[in-house]
């Protein structure tokens, strides 16, 4: 679907990467985070990434290496334009800290976070236990054939920043699930981690099982939460979706997430669903 140009007059930094990170500490933006919605929004995957990242670094500090659950609370939308993120400790014991943080654009705040971040240790896991060994996507990255995106266009966005592969169903049409692999840096110069992978990828669960026609109904989630049970690793996360609608303008996506070895956890997205002026 074609959108109208980004508004006139803000130079884009260039599109290497979703970010920049700049000398102030503030992030500049780049178009490859443009979102679906309107041509001067973010995508939710990226910005959720970003503040993921610096709630990563925050926790690295007290030697907690795994971010157990973050949930983003989308206040607004997020402008493709500088961005501040703050983090702050709000409980730090020897195994478990919680932290929280606040995304800002031009002097507003347009997301608030929270995250319970652990310390790892090796445990070895009985291989009779339930659940044991942890479930496979659906389909295999060799055989998903590459997804197209509904809201690819000739307007740089997120289509670009992201490459996806069919592992089940088809995507913007029902339950479906896909691979999804970053084409570029979530910062310059830097190498994503799992969580920053999985957080670009988890927040298009609610458009990949969409079970709304795009073109007449939005269905735009004001808040994502990831719950892992371990580190995603490699290039590839695989969100398996879907979307269930309530009668009075509200709904739900949910999803189970995957790498290449497995099961990672879980993320959930809560909906408003509107017809398109």
């Amino acid at each position: 679907m074609a959108h109208p140009s980004p508004g006139e007059g803000r130079e884009s930094p260039p599109l290497s990467s979703a970010y920049l990170a700049l000398e102030s500490g503030d992030y500049a933006s780049t178009d490859l985070t443009r979102g679906p919605w309107h041509p001067d929004h973010q995508h939710g995957g990226p910005p959720i990434a970003l503040a993921a990242r610096c709630i990563e670094r925050a926790a690295a500090a007290l030697e907690l290496t795994h971010v157990a659950r973050l949930t983003a609370n989308l206040l607004r939308p997020i402008p493709i334009a500088e961005l501040a993120v703050e983090v702050q400790t709000d409980y730090a014991g020897r195994n478990v800290a919680h932290f929280s943080a606040r995304m800002m654009a031009g002097g507003k705040d347009v997301a608030r976070f929270t995250a319970v971040a652990q310390r790892e240790a090796g445990l070895e896991i009985p291989a009779e236990l339930a659940g044991h060994p942890l479930p496979q996507a659906p389909l295999s990255l060799a055989q998903s054939p590459p997804a197209p995106f509904l809201f690819a266009s000739e307007t740089t966005g997120y289509h670009e920043l992201i490459e996806g592969r069919i592992a089940q169903g088809v995507a913007f049409r029902g339950p479906s699930a896909v691979w999804f692999r970053l084409r570029h840096p979530l910062v310059a110069g830097e190498a994503p981690s799992g969580l920053q992978r999985v957080a670009v990828a988890a927040d298009s669960g609610n458009g990949i099982s969409a079970t709304l026609d795009f073109h007449r109904y939005i269905f735009v989630n004001s808040d994502l939460t990831i719950n892992l049970l371990r580190k995603a690793q490699g290039e590839w996360i695989c969100i398996d979706a879907r979307t269930l609608l309530g009668p009075d303008g509200g709904g739900l996506a949910e999803a189970r997430i995957f790498d290449a070895g497995g099961l990672v956890g879980r993320s959930t997205q809560s909906l408003a669903i509107r017809l398109r002026q």
